[in-house]
């Protein structure tokens, strides 16, 4: 009785987790597309997406831990061998997913910095 019940909480909670992430990539990719559209109209640059993608690729890495926990609360009840498998496939995936995006984030950022900030720039004359 108590272990059903357990499963059944898991099971709500499951579902809300991954619909938090499914809601915050969704947010996101709104967000991205609208800014887009705003500055395609504004500028001819193609510098000026990359705030938006900086700005998207967080909602993804965020949307994509909320997926992961999802995953790891639906094998917090007695998984299976066949579950953990499953779950450590998806887990190392979404980590892997995770690790690029964040690193393209802090190179794009790394790449911002420089642009708006020549002064700190390693190339500029030092007299």
């Amino acid at each position: 009785m108590a272990e059903e019940l357990l499963r059944d909480v898991s099971g709500v909670l499951v579902t809300v987790v991954e619909a938090v992430g499914a809601c915050v990539i969704f947010a996101g990719a709104i967000w991205a597309a609208v800014r887009f559209v705003v500055l395609a109209v504004r500028h001819r640059t193609a510098a000026v997406f990359t705030p938006v993608r900086l700005s998207l690729g967080r909602f993804l890495t965020l949307g994509l831990e909320f997926q992961l926990a999802a995953d790891v609360l639906r094998t917090a009840v007695a998984p299976s061998f066949n579950q953990i498998g499953q779950l450590a496939a998806i887990a190392t995936i979404r980590t892997a997913l995770n690790y690029f995006l964040r690193r393209e984030i802090e190179q794009e950022q790394r790449q911002i910095a420089g642009r708006t900030s020549p002064a700190d720039s390693p190339h500029r004359d030092t007299q």
